[in-house]
């Protein structure tokens, strides 16, 4: 059988170097949500087919085309997440933690699978942080989710990036809408891809979404939402431009976001990079005040935003935002014989019991192997143990930077030792 060295097509691995660097913007996410009051949920990677259909809608690129959908042993639909809102929004729901009080804030980081070509920052197996927020209806709500992004960026030194802002009306406004787009795309149906044609009559501001060059190029022209807002669609607009305004957020407005998901009302907003080429936006959300009652649950306001990972990695490359690399092993015990084997892993134990990462031989490799991956991986200090320093009870600490050896006994003050010949080499270095 042939050896199989090839990952499916749209996915990647992450190495130890790559996750090192994950994790440290993975905290800072955490972190930042955490300031406001977000609190982790996880879901699993899979779900029944219909939570999507409901959830996403069956007008969108994600139901129509990208979804990873099968049947399980039970002739089940199930599908493997798309998105992350609609599980958490059925989550929600099935604990009942709404019952503890509102507004509910949860955040996460997920795994996402979709079918579609892959690209620069957009993979089939994609992963994303988001935050999603239930039962507060008002605009300051809004301007705090994006607030949440924002402080992200910032505290990764992100640059370039621009904040579009857009409100999508909810249903009783877009009704008219819908009627214009309508009317409009009407005059077009000869140059409008097969999909966009179905789309026509079912949904029409999914065309304004539409990736295809001609019906981008078409929808260019149609009317856009922010001329048909009810006065209390409008006031919510403008309440969420004061309340960014007041916290000192610049932005812009967008009229042509839609956004790629049916569950969207009113307030939709993208971060944009100008260091992404066409894949550009890194971090895009909105509110979704229909979702929540739409998967069963009662008329419940709802918003939040996806942040996509690999992009943002990709941003903070190509900005040279250095990293740290993951953590380099702070001593490496070399020993010589079955009973300097026995002593190097007593001694490990003990030092890792206190937070200190050491390692010893567990390849069978003689001394001067044994230094040599010491080296490579980075050891900051080395001992040699021996028969002589079995039978002596003490060996050398060799800081492997400066070349200095100091004694270091093995017995019981081991680790008084250890902690204060490092602790002082350091002061000295720094």
């Amino acid at each position: 059988m042939a050896l199989i060295t090839q990952g499916p097509k749209g996915t990647q691995d992450l190495m130890p170097k790559d996750t090192a660097k994950w994790q440290i913007v993975e905290e800072v996410m955490k972190g930042e949500a955490s300031l406001h009051g977000f609190h982790e949920v996880r879901t699993p990677v899979f779900e029944h087919t219909e939570l999507f259909l409901r959830g996403v809608g069956d007008t969108t690129d994600v139901v129509e085309k990208q979804m990873y959908t099968f049947e399980d042993k039970g002739q089940r639909s199930i599908t493997l997440r798309p998105e992350g809102t609609a599980g958490v929004v059925r989550a929600m729901l099935q604990s009942g933690i709404y019952n503890e009080g509102y507004p509910v804030k949860l955040c996460y980081f997920t795994s996402c699978y979709r079918y579609e070509k892959p690209q620069a920052g957009r993979l089939r197996e994609f992963h994303q942080f988001g935050i999603e927020m239930f039962g507060a209806s008002e605009p300051v709500a809004d301007a705090e989710v994006i607030l949440v992004a924002k402080g992200i960026f910032d505290r990764l030194g992100v640059k370039n990036l621009r904040l579009e802002l857009n409100s999508i009306g909810c249903p009783k406004c877009r009704a008219n809408y819908h009627k214009a787009l309508k009317e409009y795309f009407q005059q077009y149906k000869e140059e409008l891809c097969t999909t966009c044609l179905s789309r026509l009559e079912r949904n029409p501001m999914r065309i304004l979404d539409c990736k295809s060059e001609i019906c981008s190029k078409i929808a260019e022209g149609a009317p856009k939402i922010v001329e048909f807002l009810c006065d209390e669609c409008q006031e919510h607009f403008t309440g969420v431009q004061e309340a960014l305004t007041a916290a000192g957020v610049e932005f812009v407005l967008n009229p042509t976001i839609v956004r790629g998901l049916d569950y969207y009302t009113r307030t939709v907003f993208e971060f944009v990079s100008c260091d992404l080429g066409s894949q550009s936006t890194v971090c895009g959300g909105g509110r979704y005040d229909g979702l929540v009652e739409e998967m069963g649950g009662k008329p419940t306001a709802g918003l939040g935003f996806g942040l996509g990972m690999e992009r943002l990695m990709l941003i903070l490359q190509a900005q040279g935002i250095e990293l740290p690399e993951s953590e380099k092993c702070e001593i490496y015990i070399a020993s010589m014989g079955k009973e300097a084997l026995k002593k190097a892993i007593a001694l490990a134990t003990e030092l890792r019991n206190c937070g200190v990462y050491a390692e010893y031989d567990l390849c069978g490799r003689g001394l001067k192997a044994q230094m040599k991956y010491a080296d490579k991986i980075g050891a900051a200090y080395t001992i040699v143990l021996g028969d002589n320093e079995i039978a002596e009870n003490k060996a050398q600490l060799k800081n492997m930077k400066s070349g200095e050896k100091k004694d270091i006994s093995l017995g019981e003050n081991f680790l008084d030792d250890y902690l204060s010949n490092t602790v002082d080499a350091e002061i000295l270095n720094f």
